[in-house]
């Protein structure tokens, strides 16, 4: 039996990790190459408010959050679902817990201790960690990786390749999105990103901007329709911002809201200020008698109705409805709010679109280049916040890499192998 060829990694997120991970178990000589001087950048960002691991609602309910591309993804989800990302923490020395809202956190409630263990298990294994390896496509012969490296450019011929190079979301963390022009250029198919899980402009005026930019909005709901027409409705909170609104109530709706400035110009969604009454008793309570109380200390006291929701009313409803207790009641309930734009890429949480999945085959292998994978938010799918988007860069991570196995077992490529340099001491 030939020595196992080397593969590389380029891509240093969760996507890029659990691919290595699977590599290196199989007894694969494994090299990871990241732009950065250590890996994880995004996953530790995302860990400062308490790793968002997974979520633990059921199969079927979790396969839905991924929309369109749920039919791609069901094989790799099954294979790594969200019990199995709790027991492989557990088995990294992770415990990890369910939170009221059903998402899942490891219990000290950060990254850092998880990835410390996940790189030192990986380590372990033998995986070579290349920092500050920035990968620039292919060279003439279409086949050697170029980089730019410490030592100077650089050109290495893999067996196999794992492309995890994520989106373009807080490229200042290391995914830019260049990787698109390099496979467009080679015949793939890529979908153009685009920010979701974003903020979005509404255009508020300088009183309301001024006075509560970066105020929460509590205890509220939103009613949209989705991308297939299908009604939905979550409660939680969100921010207003300078320009509009963000947060995890905004980024549930963000694909629909998208899709809509896209193809009208603008997006709408009711706001429920009140979610907890129904409409019935707002109407019964605004048409008590206020006597000499002016309507903004009425709404208070009756409906505790103040601050940044009453901003909100007022800047929304025309003023000719403020003394129609039925209409006013009808905007509490479900007031229209209208985006015109999201906020930029960069800003975002995360993107939309990728490579397409009809550009690869079922081991996530690009049809165009044999021995090239793709996994994580590279490829074309997206979901809402709540540990959605890790457990699929987990899990397509993980299916590339057994692709990766399969093809090579297949006696591909092992005649390219070629060995890599040894890495300067590892940065994590």
């Amino acid at each position: 039996m030939p020595e196992p060829g080397t593969v590389a990694v380029i891509g240093g997120g969760p996507a890029g990790l659990m691919a290595a991970e699977v590599l290196a178990e199989a007894g694969q000589s494994v090299s990871l190459f990241d732009a950065m001087p250590s890996v994880g950048r995004k996953f530790l960002l995302a860990g400062k408010g308490g790793l968002n691991l997974t979520h633990s609602e059921g199969f079927e309910d979790l396969l839905a959050r991924y929309g369109t591309a749920a039919g791609h993804l069901r094989p790799m989800l099954s294979a790594l679902d969200n019990q199995a990302i709790r027991r492989w923490a557990a088995e990294l020395g992770v415990s990890t817990f369910v939170g009221t809202s059903g998402r899942v956190f490891p219990a000290e409630m950060k990254a850092a201790p998880l990835l410390r263990a996940w790189l030192h298990r990986l380590r372990g294994q033998g995986l070579r960690l290349h920092m500050r390896h920035r990968w620039r496509g292919w060279a003439e012969d279409g086949q050697a990786l170029c980089f730019d490296s410490p030592q100077g450019p650089l050109q290495l011929r893999p067996a196999a390749t794992v492309l995890a190079l994520g989106g373009a979301s807080w490229p200042q963390l290391g995914s830019d999105g260049a990787w698109q022009a390099w496979l467009r250029a080679r015949g793939v198919d890529v979908a153009a990103l685009q920010p979701t899980n974003c903020g979005f402009d509404v255009g508020w005026s300088p009183h309301l901007s001024s006075r509560f930019a970066g105020a929460p909005l509590k205890s509220v709901a939103i009613s949209w329709n989705a991308p297939d027409g299908s009604p939905r409705q979550q409660r939680g909170e969100c921010v207003v911002t300078e320009t509009g609104l963000e947060g995890s109530l905004i980024y549930a709706a963000s694909a629909a809201l998208r899709e809509g400035i896209a193809r009208d110009g603008q997006a709408r969604f009711a706001l429920d200020l009140l979610p907890a009454r129904t409409l019935g008793e707002v109407q019964r309570e605004l048409a008590h008698p206020r006597g000499t109380r002016s309507l903004a200390t009425h709404l208070k006291s009756r409906l505790h109705l103040d601050g940044v929701k009453a901003a909100l009313l007022w800047e929304l409803v025309p003023r000719a409805q403020w003394t129609d207790a039925a209409l006013l009641a009808a905007h509490i309930k479900a007031l229209q709010v209208t985006v015109k734009r999201a906020r930029p890429l960069a800003e975002a949480i995360s993107s939309a679109g990728g490579v397409r999945f009809d550009a690869m085959d079922s081991r996530l292998m690009l049809r165009a280049l044999p021995g090239v994978f793709c996994a994580g938010e590279m490829l074309d799918w997206e979901a809402p916040t709540g540990g959605y988007l890790l457990t699929a860069c987990l899990a397509t991570g993980r299916w590339a890499g057994q692709g990766v196995l399969q093809w090579l077992r297949q006696g591909r490529g092992v005649a390219h192998c070629a060995p890599f340099p040894e890495p300067p001491a590892p940065n994590s």
